[in-house]
């Protein structure tokens, strides 16, 4: 997919290649959290649907269930797509994975707390529409996504905290 993106960036002016290569990573990180964000309001609007429709449920868990529901679905695409193609992690090794895994999940956490938070405010308190409600809060996390992915789990080996660990492996 990086193979294919750098491919078609080729065909643009030099200016915006450069642009482009300067920034990949954060372009890439754009691009998979787009469609994060697509798998996140696709399997919102599902368990939405399916919550008003057979479920009964009033406002407050209808937001709380399709919220749950889309930050799995969309968590466990982020992950896979950013480990291989935004932060090309090289992380190996059973024990290594999870942990890298844990980490992603574990900030993942968090956001889901703030975007349950703007959610219950917004859409099930203010009366707001779900939609414009569910825009806001994927902007808000997918800046606050980003950051925890940079800084704290796919952090590259030569990046201080890295090396200080590797250092200590050695006594």
């Amino acid at each position: 997919m990086k193979n294919l993106i750098r491919k078609i960036v080729s065909v643009f002016p030099k200016p915006i290649r450069d642009l482009y290569f300067k920034y990949e990573d954060k372009w890439l990180y754009i691009f998979f959290g787009g469609l994060t964000t697509v798998v996140s309001f696709v399997s919102a609007g599902f368990a939405k649907w399916v919550l008003e429709k057979w479920g009964g449920f009033g406002t407050d868990a209808i937001s709380d269930i399709s919220t749950v529901f889309s930050w799995v679905c969309a968590v466990t695409f982020a992950y896979l797509t950013n480990r291989v193609w935004v932060f090309d992690s090289t992380t190996k090794g059973a024990k290594n994975l999870v942990v890298e895994g844990a980490k992603f999940y574990g900030g993942r956490v968090f956001t889901l707390g703030v975007e349950w938070v703007v959610m219950r405010v917004g859409f099930a308190w203010l009366g707001i529409n779900y939609w414009v409600v569910k825009v806001l809060a994927n902007v808000i996390v997918l800046i606050l996504n980003y950051v925890i992915s940079k800084v704290f789990v796919f952090k590259k080996k030569d990046e201080p905290a890295a090396a200080a660990e590797t250092e200590g492996s050695d006594e």
